[in-house]
């Protein structure tokens, strides 16, 4: 009978040896996805600074044109102003 006790408590500490590094090997994977999803999330929300800054960049260039063609179109006006004076003042 001892010898049949010794037998079951060998095989109970090999299933419980087995439990427990079952139970290491999840939780190690289970850190492993939250390193990868934590790394995920900071390339997306460095992609998202990205693509801000390039949006706000592409907007500061459309604003210098708008000034430079608003310039532009300020300049024509005088242009035609003086030339229809020159034709008044021709007749």
């Amino acid at each position: 009978m001892s010898t049949a006790v010794v037998v079951i408590i060998i095989v109970a500490a090999v299933v419980l040896v087995a439990l427990l590094a079952l139970a290491a090997m999840r939780r190690r994977r289970q850190a492993q996805l939250g390193q990868a999803q934590s790394q995920a999330l900071h390339e997306d929300v460095d992609r998202h600074r990205s693509h801000a800054e390039a949006a706000r960049h592409d907007a500061a260039l459309a604003e210098e044109r708008a000034k430079r063609t608003a310039a532009e179109a300020e300049l024509e006006e005088r242009r035609a102003d003086e030339r229809e004076r020159e034709l008044d003042e021709g007749r």
